[in-house]
């Protein structure tokens, strides 16, 4: 096997399994930035030795064991592997089924690494801009590159962030564990928001070949729902799970059979996963029962849940979108929030009342690919075939997944025709 497939192999392997080898190293070390190193270590061991010998059927697997070989030896020259040895012994023993029946599970007590990690991550030690930086590189498994374009970042300025927080936790002694109930409120912001962007991660692959990675998205709405078991009744927590059901029910027809993205208006609305609808409108239901009013992710649940309900494009309600937009550019304004409220205008009161707002938006966007879609789209809907085939062409150049820059420059193909 050639270096490319195996570099290939291993990008794809710790995008879906480095959540998981970080927060075991974790919890087996007590010390995250040595776990990250033990993990990066393990990387760069397999692209040395798959080429040579072959994928592993369980990747995964292997790398744990590469990383944990490694802690094996750190501890030995550090001369404390006697400290860590009870636990390798109880993980040995609880993988070959020997030690005792656990007690009934303890309702706020959640054993889930990759939920500790999270929590860690989202410390308030940390400034909220590094907690998502450290969050989406870890449990996400995005490069410091991805991370840099979903932050709307500079690379150089993710990877000090990055440095930084690992220090600051190391420093601070942060234990790996699920906070106490106390504890949990303060950091519930920012652990949503991470769980959220992992979650648009695998709806919209920030790089690769494929358009959706459906494996994150799933972890994602996995985790949430072990956050909804720590803190019952939290709106803001429903809210997201509706946000993500509402958002997964498309999955299998957000792409064409030649793997290219396609949009709500083109999709096989008969394909969606109803019972994903309906389980996101019973969450929904229940966030707003709760008496405080839609926060942000229930804003957005309420506008997914218009799309999931429609039973054509045509029959969208897309003045309560705009009035739903209205009230979450209110909460939390942000240029992403006023780009897709732009296009609820379009929709609402046509592409020429839109694309003035869209244009004054350039200097927070021109280096994000959405904002050159949805401008090139309006452009096209006003009838100016070349300026849309333009803007089409200067977004697929721009970072991102590689089955949007192909329809993209399709799109540009046919204007121009």
């Amino acid at each position: 096997m050639s270096d490319e497939p195996s570099r290939r192999a291993v990008e794809a392997v710790w995008r879906d399994e480095s959540a998981r080898i970080v927060a075991a190293l974790t919890r087996h070390t007590g010390d995250f930035a040595w776990a990250e190193d033990l993990a990066q270590e393990a990387l760069l061991e397999a692209l040395s030795a798959w080429p040579r010998t072959g994928i592993p059927d369980n990747a995964g697997a292997w790398l744990m064991t590469v990383a944990k070989r490694r802690a094996i030896d750190g501890w030995r020259r550090r001369e404390r592997l006697a400290q860590r040895e009870p636990l390798l012994v109880s993980e040995l023993r609880e993988a070959e089924g020997t030690d005792p029946v656990p007690s009934l599970a303890d309702p706020d007590r959640i054993d889930d690494d990759v939920l500790r990690l999270v929590f860690v991550a989202c410390h308030p030690v940390l400034a909220p801009e590094a907690r998502l930086a450290l969050t989406l590189r870890t449990v996400a498994g995005m490069t410091t590159q991805q991370v840099a374009r979903v932050l709307l970042m500079t690379v150089t300025t993710v990877q000090q962030r990055i440095v930084r927080a690992k220090r600051t936790l190391g420093a601070a002694g942060v234990p790996f564990e699920v906070p106490d109930r106390s504890e949990r409120p303060e950091r519930l912001s920012s652990v949503l928001q991470v769980i959220y962007l992992l979650f648009t991660e695998g709806y919209s692959a920030a790089a690769g070949d494929h358009p959706i990675r459906p494996e994150v998205a799933r972890e994602a709405i996995r985790l949430a729902r072990l956050l909804d078991a720590l803190m019952p009744g939290e709106p803001e927590v429903g809210s997201l799970i509706a946000l993500m059901e509402f958002q997964s029910s498309r999955f299998t027809t957000r792409h064409s059979s030649e793997g290219l993205p396609l949009t709500l208006e083109e999709q096989d609305r008969v394909r969606w996963d109803r019972a994903a609808i309906e389980r996101g409108s019973d969450a929904l239901r229940r966030a707003a029962g709760a008496g405080s009013g839609l926060g942000y992710y229930g804003l957005q649940a309420a506008i997914a849940e218009c799309h999931a309900v429609a039973p054509t494009y045509a029959d969208t309600d897309w003045p309560r979108i705009l009035a739903l937009y209205d009230a979450l550019e209110a909460l939390a304004p942000s240029a992403v929030v006023r780009l897709n409220r732009a296009v609820a205008v379009s929709m609402v009161a046509g592409p020429a009342e839109a694309l003035p707002v869209v244009d004054g938006l350039a200097p927070d966007l021109a280096g994000f690919r959405p904002w050159h879609a949805v401008r090139a789209e309006l452009l096209e809907r006003l009838g100016r075939a070349d300026a849309a085939a333009t803007a089409y062409l200067e977004a697929a150049d721009l970072p991102g997944n590689d089955a949007e820059a192909a329809l993209l420059r399709r799109r540009a193909a046919t204007l121009r025709a």
